[in-house]
């Protein structure tokens, strides 16, 4: 069933801007191996939006990396994602390009209740492989 929101604001949370560098991996065979840099744009307790040069896939399962410390809900966000080797996962769920040749790509977190959703699962296995 499709919420309507009504007013300016469409989204669940609160989105606040949060400008700050980040590495990621997409859960890909042929590219765990490669960790990418990026910066987030902005951050609420569902998701983000990040600013990637990389091109990544709609639906893609992304490992994220980013200093949580300094956000205020963080703790009551890290209840509900799921998380891996300090890192956190989430799935790409919109993606712009933007004129300069980066993408602005919209990210929701995996929350620990879709862990074990078999879409998710054979995207994030590659992460148990010793890859340095």
């Amino acid at each position: 069933m499709k919420k309507n929101y009504i007013g300016t604001e469409r989204r669940k949370f609160k989105r606040l801007d949060f400008a700050i560098p980040l590495d990621y991996k997409i859960c890909k065979e042929e590219t765990v191996s490669k960790l990418l840099e990026g910066y987030t744009v902005n951050v609420s307790e569902s998701g983000l939006l990040c600013s990637f040069k990389s091109k990544v896939n709609r639906d893609d399962i992304l490992w994220l990396m980013f200093d949580r410390a300094t956000l205020n809900f963080c703790e009551e966000m890290e209840k509900r994602v799921l998380i891996y080797q300090n890192g956190i996962l989430g799935k790409v769920v919109r993606i712009k390009h933007k004129g300069d040749g980066s993408y602005n790509v919209g990210i929701q977190f995996i929350t620990r209740e879709e862990k074990n959703l078999t879409n998710i699962y054979p995207k994030i296995h590659f992460l148990t492989k010793d890859v340095k």
